[in-house]
């Protein structure tokens, strides 16, 4: 186990053991804590009890934060013709085609969101194993493989996040930055908590979210009370 730092130390001195906090006193308390010497992330990472091995329940999809993530999404686009000038025109920074899909063969990944229309699929597959890893993959289910690439790009470019289940059942979403003021981070937690709360699976039984808790990018985890959400 990699040794904790002395600042990570102290912050998490100020850190309850075995509390939960409610939803206010989480996000002050995790906005007071960090010691990053940049404007940290925070995250949400909620525990589901969910059995990832069958299809129905596995979550995915994308949700727009209505106070933005605080990071400005580079986005690409692979379309073609009009398709093409439509996301030219929406604010997305490269757009291309096959001539994109050899860009990346070669190695080039300086990007956040891969956007495309349904009829480039057959050439964006061959990125697979270079886009899945690292989660760029174009895929319906987070609207990213679209006809409308006008609102793919806007809603990137406004602060959409995508947010799946791994093999544990575990989700991490991001909120914004420790720079966000205690209400936009509330917001945008609320706002992931619903969508997720609505997704619960059918076949689920039992408690769905079994754990919710916050952090910035160094900092301690602060539990969340979620009787109280």
């Amino acid at each position: 186990m990699a040794k904790k730092s002395k600042k990570y130390l102290e912050a998490a001195k100020q850190v309850e053991a075995n509390k939960e906090y409610n939803l206010d006193e989480a996000v002050s308390l995790v906005k007071k804590i960090d010691f990053a010497n940049f404007d940290a992330s925070v995250e949400a990472a909620f525990k589901l009890n969910v059995d990832t091995k069958q299809a129905d329940q596995q979550l995915r999809g994308a949700v727009v934060l209505p106070n933005g993530t605080g990071k400005d999404q580079k986005v690409v686009v692979f379309a073609k013709g009009p398709k093409a000038q439509e996301a030219k025109d929406a604010g997305a920074d490269v757009v291309g085609d096959d001539d994109l899909v050899a860009r990346i063969q070669d190695g080039w990944l300086d990007f956040d969101v891969a956007i495309a229309t349904p009829d480039m699929m057959a050439q964006v597959g061959r990125l697979g194993r270079v886009l899945g890893p690292k989660g760029l993959m174009p895929n319906p289910k987070t609207g990213t493989v679209t006809m409308d690439v006008n609102k793919a790009v806007t809603e990137s470019k406004a602060g959409k996040v995508t947010y799946r289940t791994d093999r544990d059942g575990n989700v991490h979403v991001p909120l914004g930055k420790v720079s966000f003021s205690e209400d936009a981070i509330k917001g945008n937690f609320q706002t992931i908590n619903d969508v997720i709360t609505k997704a619960r699976p059918a076949s689920v039984k039992g408690i769905y979210i079994q754990h919710v808790s916050l952090a910035s990018t160094f900092g301690p985890s602060v539990t969340l009370d979620i009787s109280s959400l």
